[in-house]
């Protein structure tokens, strides 16, 4: 079966003081094309970063604010300036998915999606 490789969310730079927070915008997930393995890979590229980065995901078809939750297993922290690329895999049959991020220090380079 044929793979789908994008990036959801890339270029987030931040250099100010307090902390940034943005998310981004809905991706088709393999539930919404009618996949039944429901297999997703995420792959988080930071650099000089120190904050958080995880994954959501919705049921719905048209989805509100509150039909969004958080991905288990999906979250990445670094608590020191951190670069790096860092893979994460989660299942679920998802109809859409979309990447968040709260951060101090540093920039977001990518976040890639593949399922």
């Amino acid at each position: 079966m044929s793979s789908t490789s994008e990036t959801i969310l890339s270029n987030q730079a931040y250099s100010g003081t307090g902390t940034k927070s943005v998310t981004g915008e809905q991706y088709k997930a393999d539930g919404y094309y009618g996949k039944t393995d429901g297999y997703h890979t995420v792959q988080y590229s930071v650099a000089g970063f120190i904050g958080t980065v995880k994954m959501q995901a919705t049921l719905a078809v048209s989805p509100v604010e509150t039909d969004w939750f958080t991905v288990p297993t999906t979250e990445y922290t670094a608590v020191g300036s951190t670069t790096s690329t860092t893979i994460k895999n989660f299942i679920g049959n998802y109809v859409w998915v979309r990447a968040t991020a709260s951060w101090t220090q540093g920039s977001i380079n990518s976040i890639t999606l593949n399922h």
